[in-house]
Order: C-alpha cells, then structure tokens, then sequence
C-alpha cells in the first residue's frame, strides 16, 4: 500500500518539477557540467532550443507519472471512508467460508481485509475459495459484501 510519505513526494514532485523546468539546462549544471557534456559548443539558439524540449518533457512525463501514481492510490485505497476508488472489489476469500457474522473479518487473496459491521446472517453456507464482490452503496460511505451466487449482503467495512 501506497505510504503518506510516497503521497507526499508525488505531490512535491509535481510542485517542484515546473520550477525545474523553467530553469536553463546551462543554469542546472556546473561549468565543468555543461563542458563535458559538449553543451558549450551549441549557439545560444541550438541551447534555447534543447532547453524548451526539455521544458516540454519533463511537463509531459511528471504529467503521466501523476496520473499513474493518483490511479493506483485510488486503487489501492478503495474501500476505505471517502478515499479511493468506488469501483468494486472481486476477488475470493481463500479456503473455507462458513457464512456471514457480525464482527468477523473477511481476508480477500488480494491482502485486502474487511470486517461485517452488521448482523447480517448466511446460515448454512459452506464455500472453499469464495468467490466476493464487494460493493459501495448507492449512497454514503457504506459497502457490502456478496458470496457466491447467494443473494444476501452483508456491511462491511475495510480494516486493512
């Protein structure tokens, strides 16, 4: 899962990385730098040139790095209160299942666990490698755990 700390840096690198990019390529290396890379041979045209291909990449590619990092954050959080993504969750609760029952955690064989918050009942049912869709409610914060083809519900809640 996606640290506080990683959110952090993303969001950093997006701030800094206009700033960076405004400055020449000549004002970011040293002298020595810029020599040996065999910059100071180019005019102040060829220079103003590289230096707005650059400006342009590295725009473009932050750009897309944000959005992949803002995708999977949303991904890897879903479930939780209003954060993340409200797609549904599919996926199997590995060995057995032996029904639905307030307060018992649900681990999916994604690591995702989730925990019935309501005293919602499945008696009787017995499934190895279940097969779940947990899904957000219409409205609200609230999701709900689906077995099988059985058409009960239960409210759960994402714990981890």
């Amino acid at each position: 899962m996606m640290s506080v700390r990683s959110i952090f840096l993303a969001a950093l690198l997006l701030v800094a990385t206009p700033a960076l990019a405004q400055q020449s390529i000549q004002a970011q290396m040293s002298a020595d730098e810029f020599k040996a890379a065999g910059l100071d041979k180019l005019s102040t045209d060829e220079l103003a040139r590289l230096d707005a291909w650059l400006d342009r990449t590295i725009v473009d590619e932050t750009g897309k790095a944000a959005a992949v990092a803002e995708e999977r954050v949303k991904k890897e959080h879903r479930g939780f209160a209003t954060f993340g993504s409200d797609e549904p969750v599919k996926g199997h609760i590995p060995g057995e299942f032996r029904g639905f029952q307030q307060g018992r955690d649900y681990t999916l064989d994604n690591g995702q666990v989730w925990r019935q918050v309501d005293g919602a009942r499945l008696a009787g049912a017995r499934l190895t490698d279940a097969e779940v869709t947990i899904s957000p409610s219409l409205l609200g914060t609230a999701w709900y755990m689906q077995v099988g083809k059985y058409n009960t519900r239960a409210k759960v809640e994402r714990i981890k």
